[in-house]
């Protein structure tokens, strides 16, 4: 039986906190790389995926038993980027996202979604069986809460839209976080994305590159030549499975979404195993992995609010309320598209791409890699046209017009936002940035944007597309697939 008051669930041990805080996801700390090599040589393929997140690689692993000449190309490590920020749940109790899709589009096609997450979830529960892959997974049971009065009449709807789709829902009025109401349903999961993602690299049959960025494409009669900064990749077709895609046209992708922060906590705590997450935005999400306590929360905007380091200060006080402490303290970065539904599928002839995903890229994701694989070998998949990616409605163009406004104002916020750790100059008419002994251009590459210095993780943002470079200059998530580290040859003298 579920505990009535959430501090019950947490048995505090004083001396277990860790003495200093990690500023990165509890997913990549001491995690073993595969060690894929970086592209050494020019390369002629049938399919080029880029990407190496949960969607690339689900990609991969579904065209494996494919006659298809295939490499994937990361501009990191994989699994490293967004996929490794996440929570790691697999639910289809997604906030408020299905009355989102049911007020955009009908219950009809709300139900397909539903139906689509939940076949998502069973692929990736079966995989992890049958490819005997280590990466914590748990059945748990996953709640779905409010404290507002003016929102109990919406989760109750959502029930009964559950219920007519044949989901076993339960509710109860225990005390957790001051909710008012809640139901929760009991086939949901957790696990550690970035094992699974990792040990499913390896029962891929085709080849993966590190460390590799696509600088551009062209199109060259019946096929695609991508540039690197040494090789090319000449390919048939392209699935472009990275997290934002670094081009504008043809998609006009920049138009297409609204990007959303959140920020996240992981505390030594041990519970019950949990999952939890509010109805409204900015929502809160919990859950527990082993002995820690993962909470999200602060979400809002990336062109709006734009102080991390005020809304990691908000998410500590939330976390001492616990009388708990962070051990691991990090962000993550999500698209939003104008209407609720993905983006999965064809935006060009033999280009493809799979994004977009509302805040639940594992379910999604992997969902996509097998959209993607049954579009390149042909086979009927009921989910093609839900997802289409150059679809039309009336949302879809009422965003586009909001999101324009969103890249001005984070442009805006870009040129007004200044930190007084930084230091701010030019080489050779170049802005610049200088911390410490660290010089990076201060002009995003991908359209532009003024950087801003986050000071919590260390690393350089853009305010207008989520692009984020790490102290060095490197570039960490895209759209930007560029370094911002100054070239050799341009010294800086204060």
């Amino acid at each position: 039986m579920f505990l009535s008051n959430w501090y019950q669930l947490l048995k505090f041990t004083n001396n277990s906190i860790g003495d200093l805080m990690k500023n990165i996801s509890i997913w990549k700390d001491n995690i073993k790389n595969n060690k894929y090599k970086e592209l050494d040589k020019n390369a002629d393929v049938d399919i080029l995926i880029i990407g190496g997140g949960i969607t690339g690689i689900s990609t991969l692993y579904h065209l494996k038993d494919s006659n298809l000449k295939i490499i994937l190309v990361e501009q990191n490590k994989i699994g490293l980027s967004t996929t490794g920020n996440s929570t790691g749940k697999l639910s289809y109790l997604q906030n408020d996202l299905l009355d989102k899709i049911r007020k955009n589009f009908t219950d009809e096609i709300a139900s397909r979604y539903l139906k689509s997450q939940l076949e998502s979830i069973n692929m990736i529960v079966n995989i992890i069986k049958k490819e005997d892959i280590n990466c914590d997974s748990e059945k748990t049971k996953s709640y779905l809460y409010t404290n507002k009065e003016n929102e109990i009449d919406k989760i109750k709807n959502l029930e009964k839209f559950l219920i007519n789709n044949n989901i076993k829902v339960y509710h109860s009025n225990i005390n957790i976080l001051k909710s008012k109401y809640m139901i929760s349903v009991n086939d949901t999961y957790t696990f550690h994305p970035i094992k699974f993602i990792q040990e499913l690299s390896t029962k891929c049959n085709h080849t993966i590159y590190e460390n590799t960025s696509i600088l551009k494409i062209k199109k060259d009669k019946s096929s695609y030549i991508c540039y690197t900064d040494k090789y090319t990749i000449k390919a048939k077709k392209i699935i472009i499975a990275s997290h934002f895609p670094y081009f504008i046209l043809p998609f006009l992708f920049p138009i297409k979404c609204s990007l959303e922060k959140s920020y996240l906590s992981a505390s030594k705590a041990k519970t019950k195993p949990i999952s939890l997450i509010s109805y409204s935005n900015p929502f809160i999400s919990i859950r527990n992995y082993k002995d820690y306590l993962i909470y999200l929360s602060n979400s809002h905007d990336i062109n709006k609010d734009i102080c991390d380091k005020k809304h990691y200060q908000e998410l500590l006080t939330k976390i001492n309320k616990l009388n708990l402490k962070s051990d691991y303290l990090w962000s993550n970065i999500d698209i939003i598209t104008n209407d609720g539904l993905p983006y999965i599928g064809e935006i060009k002839k033999n280009l493809f791409i799979g994004t977009g995903y509302n805040t639940w890229g594992l379910t999604t994701g992997f969902l996509a890699g097998k959209i993607l694989s049954d579009i390149i070998l042909e086979k009927e998949n009921e989910y093609i046209p839900l997802f289409f990616p150059k679809r039309k409605n009336l949302n879809q163009i009422l965003g586009s017009l909001n999101n324009m406004g969103k890249s001005i104002s984070g442009y805006l916020d870009g040129l007004l936002n200044k930190n007084n750790k930084i230091k701010y100059d030019k080489i050779n008419d170049k802005y610049i940035l200088i911390y410490n002994n660290h010089i990076v251009y201060e002009n995003c590459p991908h359209m532009g944007c003024k950087l801003i210095f986050n000071e919590i993780e260390n690393t350089f943002d853009c305010p207008c597309h989520g692009s984020r470079f790490d102290i060095n200059g490197k570039c960490i998530q895209s759209p930007a697939n560029k370094d911002i580290n100054i070239k050799k040859n341009e010294s800086y003298k204060s």
